[in-house]
């Protein structure tokens, strides 16, 4: 009895902090009208944001909008935040891997939206919107993969730093063109930016906007690797990557990516208070027993 309460008290302590992490970063005391913004973006259709979830417990969300390459609407930006959340309540993924139409991954906003929320204050909330939206991506409990196919270019290359890790193709590129339209990134992909690949590194990306190709991705660290199929095989190929991580019961993998985002986000006292309460919810559960009864050895 005493375990199964003390078992029961570390995972509701958990699922606390797990919500917490879901939180918005703005409120309305920030100046955000999450209503508001969504109204003005939903007249700017077009494209869509597709999820498809598979009993392998990987999901994938293609960004469809090829006529744009793949560049977000107002509709657009509303359903990603609307697959995430979905995500977030999806109990038997593992894995993610995001991705963009017909060969290219995206290339950030629609201008005729841009163009339509251009004072101040409405780019502020759009940024507060996706800020969110991203964040959420990044702290989901799935191992998540970019699939970078052509150009990742603006926030289609913030896009790609919310996940866990970035697969290029041949010929593709990652561009952060944000100076070009006199801006600075606005949906967190400078701050994850300098989390990849350093300060230094994210200056001269940011201050410069250099086509980064895949074998110099690689060699900052931004890519993880560079995928040599076709065009048609290269998803299955990305599939087959992160298949060695996601390996195993998903209430496994999902409790080693809870600890990772505690690590990045809290203080060392707190990630370690964190971890501790995470571990209790695996040890002695069916995965940590079952390998214990076979003897597990590691070669």
């Amino acid at each position: 009895m005493g375990i199964f309460v003390w078992r029961s008290s570390l995972s509701m302590t958990n699922i606390r902090w797990l919500h917490h992490r879901c939180l918005s970063l703005y409120n309305s005391s920030h100046g955000f009208n999450e209503a508001k913004i969504k109204k003005k973006l939903a007249q700017f259709t077009g494209g869509s944001v597709d999820l498809s979830k598979s009993d392998d417990g990987i999901a994938e969300i293609c960004i469809n909008n090829p006529t744009r390459m793949n560049a977000f609407t107002g509709t657009m930006m509303i359903e990603l935040e609307e697959r995430i959340s979905d995500l977030e309540n999806w109990q038997d993924g593992k894995g993610l891997i995001v991705y963009g139409a017909e060969n290219t991954f995206c290339s950030g906003s629609d201008l005729n939206a841009v163009k339509a929320i251009s004072n101040p204050q409405e780019g502020m909330m759009m940024c507060m919107l996706m800020q969110n939206t991203l964040t959420r991506l990044q702290r989901l409990p799935l191992v998540s993969v970019a699939l970078i196919q052509g150009k990742a270019l603006g926030g289609g290359a913030e896009l790609c730093t919310a996940c866990d890790f970035r697969l290029m193709t041949e010929g593709s590129e990652i561009r952060f063109v944000h100076k070009q339209m006199g801006l600075v990134p606005g949906w967190g992909g400078a701050a994850r930016l300098i989390h990849i690949v350093g300060s230094r590194h994210a200056l001269k990306l940011l201050s410069g906007a250099p086509r980064v190709q895949p074998e110099n991705a690689l060699e900052l660290g931004l890519a993880d690797n560079i995928l040599t199929g076709t065009e048609a095989g290269v998803l299955s190929e990305a599939k087959n990557w992160i298949m060695p991580y996601i390996k195993g019961p998903s209430d496994v993998t999902r409790a080693v990516k809870k600890v990772i985002i505690s690590g990045r986000e809290q203080n060392l006292e707190d990630a370690l208070r964190t971890e501790k309460e995470i571990f209790g919810t695996v040890w002695g559960g069916l995965a940590n027993l079952q390998a214990l009864a076979k003897g597990t050895k590691h070669k």
